[in-house]
């Protein structure tokens, strides 16, 4: 990069966004199809549903800590690597976000054809993640990156590895 530059403030973000809501909604939309009938767990409906809300209000919470109070738009203009705040549980807390609500919304359809989801949602976001922004950020940051890699998950909130 450039002196000066910055990190894409969106990078690849809608993409993962985009298509993993794409394959929620489908889920959605398919849960009742007959092909899928064989899937539906309806003795386990309510239980799911309560893990599918709660899911999703963590997904949102996460979302909150990551954009508006951990101010992530000022640390990449700025050229600062966020660590702290949402950025000190995950690497990608808005991604996996959106990941964790959309598992929420895969618990309340209730239906095992589409467990399968949350784990290609994660793959997805390993894949894209390791391709793009986490090239980016090694070579803007360097050893802090490496660092702050080897001490934070990549996709699921975690408490941090000890320094």
């Amino acid at each position: 990069m450039k002196e000066g530059e910055h990190l894409p403030i969106y990078g690849v973000g809608p993409i993962y966004v985009y298509v993993i809501a794409a394959l929620t909604l489908a889920a959605v939309l398919l849960r009742n199809h007959p092909i899928f009938s064989s899937g539906r767990l309806e003795g386990a409906h309510t239980i799911l549903m309560i893990l599918g809300i709660l899911l999703i209000a963590s997904g949102i919470a996460l979302w909150i800590y990551a954009v508006p109070i951990s101010k992530i738009d000022d640390g990449i203009k700025e050229n600062h690597l966020v660590t702290t705040g949402a950025y000190a549980f995950v690497r990608n807390p808005i991604y996996s976000a959106a990941m964790i609500v959309c598992t929420g919304v895969i618990l309340i359809v209730s239906n095992v054809w589409f467990f399968i989801l949350p784990f290609v949602y994660w793959l997805f976001m390993t894949v894209l993640m390791k391709a793009t922004e986490e090239k980016w950020l090694k070579e803007l940051y360097g050893k802090e990156y490496e660092e702050y890699c080897r001490r934070v998950n990549r996709c699921l909130p975690w408490l941090p590895k000890k320094k």
